[in-house]
């Protein structure tokens, strides 16, 4: 597939502070960020060199077009990602005691559910229980059946009947409690136009922040690997009444990868010089964005204007389950190491302060005990244009 070597030049509608790769300005030295400490960051991603691949999560979303169906004209407030704010936070229009009501309702639902839950164990514990019960009775002077024999049983597995109806209910309906209740905040938001992250104790350009893959350990010695966009200058955005530190997470499913994967994908979002990435969501929004509109407008995109609504239409379950296991081994496939750090020529001490990249970025994370040498990425050794650094796939992966 053939990459976009040219830059766009973007129409009105951006803010002066609006993110532009190739226009980041001088920053000051990064300092020591002692929230940190104990935590297992174990890399942190490079800035620039979009490779232009999205992270299954957003390619082949499980979700999307049933809530595009549903919500309708309305679909462009009630979505968590437009063509101008990617938001963290949901604003519900709901009172406590409906929240209160909710989250329990969940719970039950959820653990006590025969689908995905606990139903099943709960169920078998009862039996068991029962068939203890009543082989003891056999060693008593006067053995009585009582309710334990089939009563347990039978009760349990009636409330775990239950929760599975309500879980299924749930499940069907739940877009009418989204549309209904719940509204994405700009408050608390990565907001593209701007090239400013929203937040509840200010806000703060994109470029302060700095992308880490973090390893947690479970209790029994397993391993978990996570997205964490941390703001470099904590001195500046220290938390009310905490100690931590300001920053965000994004959830994508499988591999470390997928991880570079959302990385790549939130940079071109924010990057106005950038097309929005080709997913699902954005997809009804690319008019409504300038660099987007003249980019589509120019046929630069290679794809019908109603690409993903009319796949996901003409396409089955099955279907739509083979693109997405072929995308999730295009991602593991990428070549994502490597890359020069483009943040080294705006922050004086950025590479001194970094972490080195796993030798082989594909394998690492899958056996941690074969996690090989990490190494230093090439350097940036001058400033780079939008063709020398920026590359967005047309048809986006």
């Amino acid at each position: 597939m053939s990459l976009q070597n040219e830059p766009l030049t973007p129409a009105e509608g951006y803010a002066e502070t609006a993110y532009r790769a190739n226009a980041i300005p001088e920053q000051s030295y990064a300092p020591q960020n002692e929230m940190l400490r104990g935590r297992i960051l174990e890399t942190r991603l490079p800035w620039g060199s979009y490779l232009g691949v999205n992270p299954t999560t957003y390619q082949y979303s499980d979700l999307w077009f049933r809530e595009y169906q549903y919500i309708g004209d309305d679909y462009h407030d009630y979505t968590m990602i437009n063509e101008s704010r990617w938001s963290k936070r949901v604003d519900e229009n709901a009172n406590d005691l409906y929240r209160i009501a909710r989250f329990f309702f969940i719970i039950f639902s959820h653990l006590f559910s025969f689908t995905g839950g606990g139903g099943w164990v709960f169920t078998g514990i009862a039996i068991f229980v029962s068939v203890v019960g009543t082989v003891g009775q056999l060693f008593v002077d006067e053995p009585s059946f009582p309710f334990l024999i089939i009563g347990i049983p039978l009760t349990i597995g009636g409330i775990c009947g239950v929760a599975t109806l309500l879980r299924w209910l749930w499940e069907k309906y739940e877009i009418k409690f989204y549309k209904g209740n719940r509204n994405w905040s700009d408050n608390y938001a990565f907001c593209r136009r701007t090239g400013l992250i929203n937040t509840e104790i200010g806000n703060f350009s994109f470029y302060e922040f700095d992308a880490y893959i973090e390893m947690t350990v479970g209790t029994q010695g397993s391993q978990f690997h996570s997205f964490k966009l941390i703001h470099r200058y904590p001195h500046r955005s220290r938390l009310p009444h905490t100690k931590d530190p300001l920053e965000f997470s994004f959830s994508v499913d499988g591999s470390i990868a997928q991880l570079y994967a959302i990385w790549d994908m939130l940079q071109r979002y924010m990057d106005v010089s950038q097309p929005l990435p080709d997913v699902p969501e954005l997809e009804p929004f690319r008019h409504l964005d300038p660099t987007t509109k003249a980019y589509d407008e120019a046929d630069k995109r290679g794809r019908p204007a109603t690409y993903w609504r009319d796949l996901y239409a003409n396409s089955s379950a099955e279907e739509l389950k083979a693109m997405r296991e072929a995308h999730r081994a295009e991602v593991d496939s990428t070549a994502w190491g490597g890359r020069p750090d483009l943040m080294e020529l705006s922050v004086p001490n950025y590479r001194e302060t970094r972490k080195g990249e796993p030798e082989d970025v594909n394998d690492f994370g899958r056996f941690p005990w074969k996690a090989g040498q990490f190494l230093d990425r090439p350097e940036t050794a001058q400033p780079l244009d939008s063709a020398g650094h920026q590359q967005n796939n047309e048809k986006s992966r």
